[in-house]
């Protein structure tokens, strides 16, 4: 393995700026790469990990999947060798991130922060779900990205360690493009709010960010065709049955009866709780919690808000400034100002709710978990280590799914990989595949891992440097917690607090 700055790009193109770590792909298919010594060998062939470890049904699923990933892969190298270039590269890569959870949690909360509770609760609604559903399929079916090699994978974190059927991007990129169509769209054709030029820009605009996702996810060898495909429906039936409930969970939020959170509660939780388990440590159930979580949280505080009283009497005070079409321009200043004092505000709560929550529950969830063991087996997922096994949750573990600002440096390098990711720091995190995976000589000073794949799969495995990722079980109720909160605070605790202290809600 070779790591080096491609300045060249696939069609010889030059100034290419974005990383590229290449391999030399296995002469053998089906014996292991020639750089792993034999005592790196699992005992078992690959392919009985997989059929050994899934039920029947789930296994039959993945290898239909996979046949898909074998006989796209190098129609996605092909498209590549004719399509790549450097603006290309970057424009794909960079706005892949507006598909991420990453940049609808930092961005869903300025709705609420603006007096948009009902668009960011929809919103929650169609991402939470596509999130959750997409990450249920994926740890339910195992199956893997694109080959690399032939395909030259671009991507920025990690979500190359996730599996790759079907595309959460996809999901996402048109369920939200599809739920904000639905608002132009009545407020142009019901409401005559707009003109032709504002609906028809805005119609084209989503048009292009769902494309660019989607298409992008192809061009970035991160999903086959079937991943992209099966995305898109799923994140058209997510939004269709929003559409079809929407008015009906609404109202019962704003019922106010207490069997909304003693429903709520529990289903989040079940929901976590039967997340299908898979066969490597894939980071999809993380991204399930944190959406759900949400989800919860946001709902929750909707009941809340009309259960004491203060939805209409604290959520509809209009911000200072102008009033009318014309404004001066200390009104502008004025409001400006507030509007990006909100912001910070804002956003700093939440990050510190999530440092200290994450930090307190870490200290409290392990004793705990520790006694009611005494009493009754706990629910216990593979990969994740039980209380009775550790003394404490070590600081740097736990919530990776949403960066703080400590995270957002790491997360945002940017990498061409060939199923590995470049870590700034020094080494290649991968996480556990099931006990199966070995490392030797891991840290910044190289080693190798070998991976329990299918023998198709294996030949495109690479000898990379391994930092082990470990979980413990008080992270899964810490998400839980975090989350729900971060969503409750944004929702209603914040902008309580702005209505409290003269700085309004409603833009105007």
């Amino acid at each position: 393995m070779t790591s080096h700055t491609n300045d060249t790009g696939t069609n010889g193109h030059a100034n290419l700026k974005i990383p590229i770590l290449t391999t030399r792909p296995n002469p053998d298919p089906v014996a292991p790469p020639a750089y792993l010594a034999p005592r790196d060998t699992p005992g078992q062939l690959p392919i009985d990990v997989y059929n050994t470890t899934l039920p029947w049904w789930r296994a039959a699923i993945r290898a239909q999947i996979l046949k898909a990933v074998e006989r796209e892969s190098p129609i996605l190298a092909r498209m590549q060798a004719r399509l790549r270039s450097p603006w290309l590269d970057k424009y794909f890569v960079y706005t892949s991130s507006l598909g991420t959870h990453t940049f609808f949690m930092i961005a869903l909360p300025l709705l609420f922060f603006f007096g948009y509770g009902e668009l960011g609760r929809g919103l929650i609604f169609v991402l939470a779900f596509g999130v959750y559903f997409s990450s249920f399929i994926k740890d339910l079916v195992c199956s893997p990205r694109p080959f690399a090699p032939p395909v030259t994978r671009l991507t920025i974190g990690t979500h190359h360690l996730e599996y790759g059927f079907p595309s959460t991007h996809s999901t996402n990129s048109v369920s939200m493009a599809l739920f904000i169509f639905g608002h132009v769209h009545r407020a142009y054709s019901e409401h005559s709010a707009i003109s032709d030029v504002t609906y028809y820009i805005s119609c084209a605009l989503l048009a292009v960010y769902a494309v660019s996702i989607v298409f992008g996810r192809l061009y970035t060898g991160m999903h086959s065709f079937t991943d992209c495909g099966v995305g898109v429906a799923l994140g058209a039936a997510i939004w269709a049955g929003y559409m079809i409930m929407s008015d009906t969970l609404e109202r019962w939020l704003e019922s106010g009866s207490w069997i909304v959170p003693y429903t709520m509660v529990p289903v989040c939780l079940l929901l976590v709780h039967y997340h299908p388990q898979p066969v490597d440590d894939c980071p999809c159930f993380e991204d399930a919690i944190a959406f759900v979580s949400v989800i919860l949280g946001a709902n929750l505080a909707r009941w809340h808000s009309v259960y004491v009283g203060v939805d209409e009497r604290f959520l509809s005070v209009v911000m200072p400034g102008g009033q009318g079409d014309i404004w001066t321009w200390e009104e502008k200043m004025q409001w400006c100002g507030l509007a990006g004092a909100k912001v910070g505000v804002g956003i700093l709560i939440i990050f510190v709710w999530r440092l200290l929550a994450k930090s307190i529950l870490h200290v409290v969830l392990p004793p705990v978990f520790r006694a009611l063991a005494l009493c009754f087996d706990l629910p216990h997922r593979r990969f994740y280590t039980p209380a009775t096994d550790y003394a404490h949750v070590p600081v740097e573990n736990g919530l990776h799914p949403i960066p703080s600002v400590i995270d957002l440096p790491g997360t945002l390098e940017v990498s061409g990989v060939n199923g590995e990711y470049s870590n700034p720091k020094g080494g290649v995190k991968r996480r556990g595949r099931n006990g199966t995976a070995k490392a030797n000589g891991g840290g910044q000073n190289g080693g190798s891992i070998y991976m329990n794949y299918q023998p198709s799969e294996m030949e495109k495995s690479n000898a990379v440097t391994a930092r082990e990722v470990k979980h413990y079980d008080a992270d899964v109720l810490t998400k839980v917690v975090v989350y729900a909160g971060i969503a409750f605070l944004s929702s209603e605790g914040i902008p309580v607090l702005f209505s409290v202290i003269g700085w309004g809600i409603k833009p105007w």
